[in-house]
């Protein structure tokens, strides 16, 4: 497979005949502080075993430049054995020594080698990120999962720098300006693993001790790093708190201790995804460092991200797929346990509900893609892989481990992981191994479960059938499954009435297995028609849930009157009440409603926040054209409503004044967010601090109430990289054609941006009040998708494929001109088809929904 890809079968033959002893690697970035370098030398040797002596090869490496190639002692020409990805390896031996210098690149991309220049004091930082296949991009290696060994990492850096890496540092040479770090050799890892983090990083250290079963004591260096001009933010001991309580939690759990000696966790700085698993030194997305007022479910889902990638240590690191078909063997288990542990382990009590709120409508979204795919996917090469971090491997993954819980048992699981962990250390496993682990510990067999959960794709949908006799009681409750694959179910059936004060109350749960198309629920038999039936009580399985016509009218007059005692039940009857919006069974207009109701009475500071983003989107891509002008303003006036009856300074007057200026756009609304930023205005407890002034100015610019020098002097007033872009979405964000244009230059014409503008350009763009703006694009948009495909790389190539989509254009015109497209470039890249099919999959949608809500 020519290019940067590599196919499957192309890594199934090199770990065929490739075993490898070691890597060490050197970097010298003791010039990155000059932006004149755009390059770093890299020294790469690598220790390996061939099995069929005489055979050829290659190695990966992605480098502007190869200064030289030495293999068993002979020198190599780099013009005749380097293609600009691959180092070819012929006539390998039994036992081989390569050695490979070269001139990588820093990237302004976030994939490899990050470099990045602070505007508060002009320090350079320096970050690694590699998955799936980008390791490559910093030193030579043979790039795949299963081809694991230990690295020593040599980086010689200025010497005002830390550096920080998989391992403890052994030694520091001072030589002048620079000081060069030596660390231990890892464990076996994948090459996407490893990571190199450099820097003038503010630091906080702490220890954590544990006594292990056999009497000895674990002891674990702690470490949480950001740029020093955020250490003012940095709440470390918030999260080395929940570190600590992670690692009782998985030792507790796993019985088998963190095998990778130090745990530093870094904030960086432009990074492309919440978080990355590297044992030893997770780096982290640095807005998870706070510098504004935030709700309480910000500060959630940072626990929840810590943990998650605190059980990737075990999921993930030490037991490694083999390739990338089976993802999901780490990313589905660390999505299910960041949530399990937080309830176990933490302060954060609300991580089920955030799951059956969030994280599932993710994979709903997903699942129902025409792309979608099992959760052991078919993966044929790394541009497939790149797009499977997707809602499937995660979200839906961590809902059928969830199932699978309540399936075989608690024990039953825990102990399964335990004997996996032990049994397959350091190794590679496939889908077999799991299951093989679960199968000794449960006593069930679990390959027909595994075929109908893990193995297909698509959602069930689950619905009550209720009869009654005259006497108003329940002759039969019956779920109905539907789908493409009717598949076994554990699950709970509530039954709610109203209580004397109102509230809507279960009274009665069953639980049972659910097997085939129709299920009787035989204990509800004789018992008074309830006000609610709601199917998947407590979230058990993964589906989408339904409502008999009895319940549904409950629900349109009581939403906001569910209880229960952890508020699951409110979550999961809003979820379904969203899916029902989305598959336009439900019109917008009466979804919207629902939210203008209830919204104000939802407790739950996470589902509230859902609950805005998806209003949002109800409005800007499911309503009727013609009403969504008066649904836009009575969203604006139940926002400023609420704002100022919530109470002072709460987490609900933030969501609130964070939502009326998403839907602010009447003079005198307007005119209240600019009151609101120049003290002339106020409401009482509103701490309009500067990530809230950003959402006003947001606000105003959208809507042509914000000039450019306005614009500029709050980016004085913020000179950081977070208000860098939120300057340029604002500017990007004006509605004339003369800013549109400049932002789809910035993106489309140049590849001068670093990957954070990108997202900003892209998000200011695309206002769904803009649609006139934005229209004359379109046709620019599917002239240019090959060429960015073929000249970006593939993380910049994704977000501009997805982000410049015409999404609000939602007409008929739209939906043709995308299958024209489709239908044109049969050919094109499979990974750039996957994404415009989805596109064209959420545009269809969206005029099925406007359909059902026209009145």
């Amino acid at each position: 497979m020519p290019g940067k890809n590599l196919s499957r079968e192309e890594a199934r033959d090199r770990a065929g005949i490739i075993r490898v002893d070691s890597y060490r690697v050197h970097l010298d970035v003791s010039a990155a502080a000059d932006p004149g370098r755009p390059t770093f030398r890299s020294t790469t040797r690598i220790s390996f075993d061939c099995t069929s002596p005489g055979a050829s090869s290659f190695a990966d490496l992605l480098a502007p430049e190869v200064v030289s190639v030495e293999l068993n002692g002979r020198r190599l020409d780099p013009a005749e054995v380097f293609d600009g990805a691959r180092v070819a390896l012929p006539e390998l031996a039994a036992h081989n020594e390569l050695t490979v210098v070269a001139e990588c690149a820093y990237s302004r991309t976030g994939e490899g080698l990050h470099r990045f220049v602070d505007p508060v004091d002009g320090e350079t930082y320096l970050y690694t990120h590699y998955e799936p296949a980008d390791a490559r991009r910093v030193f030579a290696n043979f790039e795949q999962p299963d081809l694991k060994a230990p690295f020593s990492f040599t980086v010689t850096a200025p010497a005002a720098w830390d550096v920080y890496a998989n391992a403890v540092h052994e030694r520091i040479a001072e030589d002048g300006d620079t000081r060069t770090w030596e660390f231990a050799p890892t464990k076996p890892i994948s090459t996407y693993l490893t990571a190199v983090v450099a820097g003038p990083y503010h630091v906080v250290r702490d220890h954590y001790s544990r006594e292990l079963p056999d009497g000895s004591v674990l002891e674990v260096p702690l470490a949480a790093t950001c740029r020093r001009s955020l250490a003012p933010y940095f709440d470390a001991d918030e999260i080395l708190t929940v570190t600590k309580q992670g690692l009782d939690f998985f030792h507790d759990e796993f019985d088998y201790p963190y095998p990778f000696g130090k745990y530093d966790q870094c904030f960086v700085p432009e990074y492309n995804i919440g978080a990355m698993e590297n044992p030893g030194c997770v780096t982290f997305r640095e807005e998870f460092i706070y510098r504004s007022k935030v709700t309480e479910a910000a500060y959630e889902a940072r626990a929840n991200v810590i943990l998650h990638e605190m059980a990737h240590m075990w999921f993930g690191d030490l037991v490694t797929m083999k390739w990338w078909d089976d993802l999901w063997l780490k990313e589905s288990f660390a999505d299910f346990m960041g949530s399990f542990a937080q309830i176990e382990a933490t302060k954060y009590r609300s991580a089920w509900i955030t799951f059956a709120n969030r994280r599932k409508a993710w994979a709903y979204r997903q699942d129902q893609f025409p792309t979608t795919h099992p959760i052991t996917a078919d993966i044929r090469d790394l541009e497939d892989a790149k797009l499977n971090f997707d809602g499937i491997t995660y979200a839906k993954g961590a809902s059928v481990l969830k199932q699978l819980v309540a399936y075989v048992g608690r024990d039953a699981f825990f102990e399964g992981a335990r004997r996996y962990f032990k049994k397959h250390a350091f190794g590679n496993t496939v889908l077999g191994d799991l299951l093989d682990a679960l199968e000794e510990t449960s006593g069930r067999d679990l390959r027909a479960w595994s075929a109908a959960w893990l193995q297909t794709s698509g959602v069930n949908t689950l619905t009550p059938e209720l009869t009654h006799d005259a006497e108003g009681r329940i002759t039969e409750l019956a779920i109905r499954q539907d789908g493409d694959v009717l598949r076994p179910h554990r699950i709970a059936v509530g039954l709610y009435d109203l209580a004397e004060d109102g509230a809507l109350r279960r009274t009665d749960r069953y639980e049972l297995d659910l097997t085939g198309a129709r299920t009787v629920v035989a204990d509800a038999a004789g018992r008074s028609l309830p006000a609610l039936v709601l199917v998947n009580d407590d979230d058990l399985t993964y589906c989408k849930v339904r409502f008999d016509g009895r319940s549904l009218e409950t629900l349109r007059t009581g939403l906001g009157d569910l209880t229960g005692e952890t508020g699951l039940a409110r979550a999961l009857a809003w979820s379904a009440v969203w899916n029902l919006t989305r598959d336009g069974l439900m019109p917008t207009r009466d979804y919207l409603d629902l939210v203008q109701r209830f919204a104000g009475r939802e407790s739950d500071i996470g589902v509230l926040q859902s609950l805005h983003q998806q209003a949002g989107t109800a409005l800007e891509l499911y309503a009727d054209p013609a009403h969504r002008g008066e649904y836009g303003t009575a969203l604006a006036e139940v926002a400023l409503r609420e704002l100022n009856l919530a109470s002072p300074g709460s987490d609900h007057q933030l969501a609130w004044a964070r939502f009326f200026a998403e839907t602010a756009e009447r003079a005198d609304h307007l005119q209240l967010l600019r009151g609101l930023l120049d003290g002339t205005g106020r409401i009482d407890g509103l701490a309009v601090d500067q990530e809230l002034r950003w959402s006003f100015w947001l606000a105003l610019a959208t809507h042509g109430a914000a000039g450019t020098e306005e614009l500029s002097a709050e980016l004085a007033r913020d000179n950081t990289a977070s208000g860098r872009r939120q300057h340029t979405q604002c500017l990007a964000a004006r509605p004339t054609a003369d800013a549109k244009a400049a932002a789809w230059a910035a993106v489309v014409d140049s590849d001068e941006l670093p990957n954070a503008l990108v997202e900003a350009q892209i998000a200011g763009f695309n206002q769904a009040g803009q649609r006139e703006l934005t229209a004359p694009y379109s046709e620019p948009y599917f002239g240019m998708l090959e060429s960015i495909w073929a000249e970006r790389s593939i993380e910049i190539a994704m977000r501009i494929v997805g982000g410049f989509f015409p999404r609000y254009q939602t007409t008929p015109a739209t939906l043709a001109a995308t299958d024209a497209w489709l239908t044109a470039h049969q050919d094109a890249a499979p990974a750039l088809r996957r994404l415009v099919l989805e596109c064209r999959d959420d545009l269809a949608r969206a005029l099925r929904a406007q359909e059902c809500d026209v009145q």
